[in-house]
């Protein structure tokens, strides 16, 4: 299982809300993600299958999908009827769950195959955008209830092998997520926390980890993630570019009235 192409970067997507890429009305709130996961691809051509971590599955252990081909979860409420009936047809890669749980295990990590788990909005309404045809196999990792950040870290740097194997890892969350403040009146707290996150998302090593672990008291930390695991899947892909700085792809700051809003990629070639 390898691959003569150079390393994959690591990303981090805000996934948006919802089932909004089967939405024409939203269309124009998400026009200026819409344009950025469909430019992410290029970034790394020779992906052959892709491990995502979402914020919409968390478990009493790391947990992988194990299906050859997961059905859809409907993790949304009061959507148009036709939302629930939409496929996102990407296959699983059983062999590839099994180098996942192999490689967590080898890391002290807990981990399980889950046969039966479906996709969630986190993983298909992104990625409807970045691979319309769901011509990639692509599995859906768990996080691990009690969202240790330390953990997440070590979950990343435990599957970074994959990247030397053609294996894209992918965190999907949000970079800021208080559902109470959705709106202009999120707008400081937002501004403030991803100022936060892109100057550490420009560490390295040691020095991420560390400001990583102490998130929670970051500049307006709980006012943008009450709850962290929109957070988490941040950490999963620092932890799997350890030694390598990210980029900002993508950087709203009007996003639903005025929130701001990042994506990151870690480890892209100079």
């Amino acid at each position: 299982m390898t691959n003569p192409s150079p390393r994959l970067p690591t990303v981090f997507i805000s996934h948006g809300g919802g089932p909004w890429p089967w939405m024409p009305a939203a269309a124009p709130v998400y026009a200026q993600l819409t344009d950025e996961l469909r430019r992410l691809p290029s970034l790394w051509p020779t992906a052959r299958a892709i491990v995502m971590v979402s914020a919409h599955w968390e478990a009493p252990r790391f947990t992988v999908q194990g299906a050859a081909q997961p059905g859809m979860i409907y993790d949304y409420y009061g959507f148009p009827p036709d939302t629930y009936q939409i496929h996102y047809r990407s296959p699983g890669d059983p062999a590839l769950a099994q180098r996942v749980a192999m490689l967590l295990a080898g890391a002290g990590l807990p981990a399980s195959i889950d046969p039966e788990r479906g996709y969630d909005h986190g993983m298909y309404s992104p990625m409807q955008v970045m691979y319309p045809r769901a011509q990639l196999p692509t599995l859906q990792l768990s996080l691990r209830e009690g969202l240790d950040p330390e953990q997440h870290l070590a979950l990343g740097r435990a599957l970074a092998p994959l990247r030397d194997e053609g294996v894209l890892l992918i965190g999907s969350g949000l970079s800021y997520h208080n559902l109470r403040h959705f709106g202009p009146d999120g707008a400081a707290a937002s501004a403030t926390f991803d100022q936060w996150l892109g100057d550490t998302a420009t560490l390295t090593g040691e020095a991420r980890n560390q400001r990583l672990r102490g998130w929670a008291q970051a500049p307006a930390a709980r006012l943008a993630h009450p709850r962290e695991e929109h957070l988490l899947p941040f950490m999963f892909a620092a932890g799997a570019a350890e030694n390598e700085a990210a980029v900002r792809t993508y950087h709203q700051r009007d996003f639903r009235g005025g929130l701001t809003v990042s994506n990151f990629v870690f480890g892209l070639p100079a």
